[in-house]
């Protein structure tokens, strides 16, 4: 019997010393893939990026208009057959002006976290982001989208809107507010014809 729990005990042995390891199953606290010292910037499709949008725009639109016209007519006596008809003379004399001017002030501050969509081959990158908001029965949906510079990303992921290029920022709102402000279906009508 000793020999067989020798000849166990002698193949367990080489068993484990022959290579053969059981995988480690232990997780280290620290990250290979965490850069300490790099600014980590958004470079790739799906990394996220928050715009802070910060938009004012003021127009104004001035127009005047001056128009006169004068008409005059007039038809002699008749002659010969024509005889009974008599002198007609009219006149006419209009005159238009008008003065109009529309003065628009929008304003537009939030913050919308964005996804990259598309790497250009220069390397800037293609973004595009929404965010619905509601309140009181009012819903705003404020969307963006255009192309920034990896470089122009600040620090903590952020980027002003004044630095994103092709931006096309939306704001449309529905719900009572909106419901109130828009012109009834016979103004509507009215508006398209005159």
């Amino acid at each position: 019997m000793n020999v067989k729990r020798t000849l166990i005990v002698l193949s367990v042995f080489v068993f484990i010393f022959s290579g053969w390891r059981a995988p480690l199953l232990a997780q280290s606290l620290w990250s290979d893939s965490t850069n300490w010292i790099a600014d980590q910037r958004p470079s790739q499709i799906g990394d996220i990026v928050s715009v802070v949008v910060a938009e004012k725009t003021t127009t104004k639109d001035e127009a005047k208009t001056d128009v006169s016209k004068d008409n005059n007519n007039s038809v002699s006596d008749g002659v010969g057959v024509l005889n009974f008809i008599k002198a007609l003379g009219f006149s006419s004399k209009s005159s238009t002006k008008g003065d109009s001017s529309t003065e628009r002030t929008h304003t537009a501050k939030t913050t919308i976290t964005c996804l990259v969509t598309e790497v250009l081959p220069n390397g800037n990158l293609v973004i595009e982001g929404a965010r619905d908001v509601v309140t009181h029965e009012e819903k705003l949906k404020l969307h963006i989208r255009g192309v920034i510079r990896p470089q122009d990303v600040e620090s903590n992921n952020t980027i002003g809107s004044d630095k994103v290029a092709n931006a096309e920022i939306g704001v449309e709102g529905r719900g009572a507010l909106s419901r109130v402000q828009k012109p009834g279906i016979l103004t509507q009508i009215l508006q398209a014809i005159f």
